[in-house]
């Protein structure tokens, strides 16, 4: 657990080199709600091939804020797919299950946050309201 936190705190400070710590906080906390945002939405969708859509969406509204929502946006990203990572080797062992769904899923994080339009990954007839 002190691992994580310093790691997360060295991250933090690399992040804001040259910005204000409270712009950057702002950007980061409303980032985090843009992914907790479609993350929500995802589940209450429960359609079936929307998942990088999700993805892309939740990091590409992020990224909008600034470098704050950007930076939030890779470090939420990346925890859940190390954490996924770590619960389907105690579900499946080291099979390798879920490592191109985790390899597909970053690749629509990046695009997202590159600024790149989520709705490359938008399948056909999820409703308007996503």
């Amino acid at each position: 657990m002190k691992l994580f936190v310093g790691i997360l705190l060295c991250s933090l400070v690399l992040g804001v080199s040259s910005q204000r710590w409270l712009s950057f906080l702002k950007e980061a906390g409303q980032g985090a709600k843009d992914m907790w945002r479609a993350y929500s939405d995802m589940r209450e969708a429960n359609y079936i091939g929307a998942d990088k859509y999700f993805h892309a969406r939740g990091n590409h509204d992020a990224a909008q804020r600034g470098p704050g929502g950007a930076w939030a946006a890779k470090v939420i990203s990346n925890a859940r797919e190390n954490t996924q990572r770590v619960t389907d080797f105690f579900r499946h062992g080291s099979s390798g299950h879920g490592a191109e769904d985790s390899k597909a899923d970053q690749a629509a994080n990046e695009w997202g946050r590159s600024g790149k339009d989520p709705n490359r990954f938008r399948p056909a007839g999820l409703p308007s309201k996503y």
